[in-house]
């Protein structure tokens, strides 16, 4: 039986798009949902097979579930506590002994607060969520992941968290998203003259640094909450040091609008981050987490990502097409399953008859692909593993690669396009989107303190 070439070392390749609107924010289905649907927790049990059933889920005896907040006449459990606390360890792939569980328990249940606050202005404002939108975000998670349908239930539930956690938080999301643009009202259309003068600004600052920048914020309240806060900051720059991976922790703990982001800001510059921000952002090497940072309202941790100067960042830029033909189960190279043999002798034909994008898009018509066709724009610099980096800048555009086997399929691609491209100009979608996330954290931000002083809220103790 022959053996299949051994999957590379290769990851995905990271689309390069300018930052979302507020219309177009990827929610935390993008992050969380698809970190957690393609990262197998340790000793988790695999899908049930067809016509199997999923492991039940770990139910706490009726005489241990205690009430740790009462919002509004509505009750948080210690159980849901715990459950938020298990999805993001199994998200993040980190373990959460007693000792981080207890100080994660404080931080959990101020989000849980925060969240049934959002929830009952969405109810007061009619907003619905249909069960449909949860479903088809659920199917779209698991297609990415290229998981049939009911794996994710049954992944959740074998690592005992029931699928009410992971919905309750997903139609949280979506709902508040729609009253944060009902609150925007006329500011959510932006002005050409506020685009002309963010520009002008811009234009002044050429050759001054910016930066790419994710948060994650935590809000104080209260001087009481301050000590609470900074525990929590401690234990998730822990986390994050460890390799917990920083969007899935701002996705789930941060409490900015830029959650929804994975925490992300895009590029900004120095004036657009509060002073103590800015002044250890400027010190900081990229990829480096910061220390907890005192800010108007509470805490930051943030992390670099990138730096340039404003209006000057030039660099190669591709377009491509890539088809992925998934495996059946995962690969063995050296006992390949019938099905994993046919895959590669069919991804063989593809990379040997084609010969342009147009072709690669006739035969990702003939073979329905879970992943997308065009991944869009790709910065080559940015690009992981170098081996991979290397091939992309030096495949001549419109021939396909030969088959790049990896452990869950097959992928051929093609390069469309290759240009160099200032991608530090800035244009007036990209400053329109900008101006909007602004006002819309703002908005987010004032609603959420109002919501609060407004609130009867109850606190007990949230110990195990």
């Amino acid at each position: 039986m022959p053996a299949i070439p051994a999957p590379p070392v290769m990851q995905a390749i990271p689309p390069y798009t300018p930052q979302p609107s507020l219309n177009r924010r990827l929610t935390l289905l993008s992050l969380t949902l698809a970190l957690l649907a393609a990262t197998p927790a340790a000793g988790g049990a695999a899908p049930p097979p067809p016509g199997g059933h999923a492991a039940p889920v770990a139910t706490t005896p009726q005489s241990a579930i205690r009430i740790v907040a009462v919002v509004n006449g509505d009750v948080i459990s210690n159980v849901d506590v715990d459950d938020r606390a298990r999805l993001f360890a199994l998200s993040t792939g980190q373990k959460l002994i007693p000792d981080v569980m207890d100080r994660l328990r404080p931080q959990i249940r101020r989000q849980l607060v925060d969240e049934r606050l959002r929830m009952q202005e969405i109810q007061r404002r009619h907003v619905v969520i249909q069960d449909k939108q949860i479903a088809e975000a659920i199917r779209s998670i698991e297609s990415r992941n290229n998981m049939p349908p009911g794996a994710l239930r049954a992944k959740l539930a074998a690592d005992g968290i029931g699928l009410r956690t992971l919905v309750d938080q997903i139609r949280t999301q979506l709902g508040w998203l729609q009253v944060v643009r009902e609150q925007l009202g006329p500011l959510a259309e932006v002005a050409p003259e506020a685009v002309a003068e963010r520009q002008h600004l811009l234009e002044q600052q050429t050759g001054k640094p910016e930066y790419l920048v994710a948060e994650i914020f935590i809000a104080i309240d209260d001087p009481s909450s301050a000590a609470d806060a900074q525990r929590f900051a401690d234990t998730v720059i822990t986390e994050l040091r460890a390799g917990a991976p920083f969007a899935t922790v701002a996705s789930q703990f941060s409490q900015s609008q830029a959650a929804l982001e994975g925490g992300e800001l895009g590029w900004v510059q120095p004036n657009q981050l509060d002073p103590q921000v800015a002044r250890v952002v400027a010190e900081m090497p990229e990829g480096a987490v910061s220390n907890p940072i005192r800010v108007p309202g509470g805490v930051a941790v943030v992390t670099l990502q990138s730096k340039r100067e404003i209006g000057r960042d030039i660099g190669t830029v591709l377009t491509m097409r890539q088809l992925f033909l998934p495996f059946t189960s995962p690969l063995n190279p050296q006992e390949p399953t019938a099905q994993q043999r046919q895959t590669l002798d069919k991804a063989r034909a593809i990379s040997a008859g084609v010969h342009s994008c147009e072709q690669m898009e006739a035969a990702a018509k003939a073979n329905p692909s879970p992943r997308p066709l065009d991944p869009g724009e790709v910065r080559i610099d940015r690009v992981n593993p170098p081996q991979f980096r290397q091939l992309l800048q030096s495949l001549p555009i419109g021939q396909a690669t030969q088959p790049l086997v990896a452990a869950d399929g097959i992928s051929v691609l093609v390069v469309c396009t290759r240009e160099q491209k200032n991608l530090a100009a800035s244009n007036a979608p990209d400053l329109r989107a900008q101006i909007i996330e602004e006002r819309a954290e703002l908005a987010a931000r004032q609603l959420q303190q109002s919501l609060r002083r407004q609130a009867t809220i109850e606190l007990r103790p949230s110990g195990a």
